[in-house]
């Protein structure tokens, strides 16, 4: 048990800690565009989210959350983008599942290495099939690739309090400034429900004509964002998002708007640290309407996995980060058991 304490104070203090050295001169977005051949393993990079987060048994990352479910109504125009059944006419219902980052359970809401906020939703099918979304709260990905990905975290790892400076992460950092910016320029949201989502992989549209389209996901709050400040945040409280939702949900329905932004020529569709412009095209999807407050044991947390390889006809993956995932994933959800 210490092994696990000391290795989730050592990501908590490092990443914090790289919040507050980079808040005032965070590098430019999409700035790091070095590809790179990958070199490890799915299972390296489990490995090295519990390098950095500790073996909680519980998910490697996006440990700590809440599910939740309801309906998803789909809108006209996605039917002309893509085949996909639940973006026809019929609604679906949805599980949903709010999150901080790292892979600590009891991490608390107002730490800011919570951030980015994760947001999943797993749509049930004709049929009894099932087909996922994975989201959060950043438009981007803090590496080009899993390679990259996995030395982050080893860096992490390894800067803790005790650790000499420059740290490892503060050295990773100065030659990745996506992962710079990433850490550094987090928005504090006043609650799950009131903060954009957004899926940074892309997927291959392709429409009952044959025709096709590059996408990403975004989640857009009905209503708007509403964030905190830096003192509002601070004074939040350790569990303040998971106190706030199950509040919001007993007044009323949630609602979020599922939109396509579509790729225009020259975006890079392959690269998730590269964020398309704001400007590019978004299609209304549907509506996401979250109605009840679930069990939320930790048997059914443990039980209920996301994927976002596990897709349709009508849907393919565009991000080779995506297969890669998939091949993780299980590992994961194994390592939960």
């Amino acid at each position: 048990m210490r092994k696990k304490t000391i290795l989730s104070s050592v990501a908590v203090t490092a990443i914090t800690a790289a919040i507050v050295a980079g808040s005032a001169k965070a590098a430019p977005p999409n700035a790091d565009r070095k590809p790179e051949a990958l070199k490890s393993s799915p299972k390296d990079l489990v490995d090295a989210l519990h390098t950095a987060f500790g073996d909680n048994h519980s998910r490697a990352v996006h440990a700590k959350g809440i599910i939740l479910s309801g309906e998803f109504t789909p809108d006209p125009a996605a039917a002309a983008l893509t085949r996909a059944p639940h973006l026809q006419k019929t609604r679906s219902q949805v599980t949903v599942r709010f999150s901080d980052f790292t892979g600590i359970p009891t991490i608390p809401d107002n730490n800011p290495a919570a951030n980015p906020r994760g947001f999943a939703i797993k749509f049930s099918l004709p049929g009894g099939s099932v087909t996922d979304i994975v989201g959060h709260s950043f438009d981007g990905f803090p590496t080009s690739n899993s390679d990259q990905f996995r030395e982050l975290l080893l860096a992490i790892g390894a800067s803790g309090p005790d650790a000499a400076e420059p740290t490892a992460l503060s050295r990773f950092l100065e030659v990745h400034p996506v992962a710079k910016t990433f850490l550094t320029t987090q928005k504090l949201p006043a609650s799950y429900a009131t903060v954009d989502y957004f899926g940074v992989n892309a997927f291959k549209f392709t429409n009952a004509s044959g025709a096709a389209h590059f996408v990403r996901y975004q989640f857009l709050p009905v209503g708007g964002e509403q964030l905190l400040s830096n003192a509002e945040f601070t004074k939040a409280g350790p569990d303040y998002l998971q106190t706030e939702i199950k509040r919001r949900i007993a007044r009323g329905p949630i609602r979020f708007q599922l939109v396509a932004q579509l790729a225009e020529a020259g975006d890079k569709f392959e690269d998730p640290s590269i964020a398309w412009p704001a400007t590019r095209e978004k299609v209304p999807l549907g509506m996401i309407e979250i109605r009840h407050l679930a069990a939320n044991t930790p048997e059914q947390d443990k039980a209920l996995s996301f994927s976002p390889n596990r897709i349709p006809d009508g849907i393919e993956t565009a991000d080779p980060m995506l297969d890669f995932r998939a091949r993780a994933y299980p590992i994961s959800v194994k390592g939960r058991q």
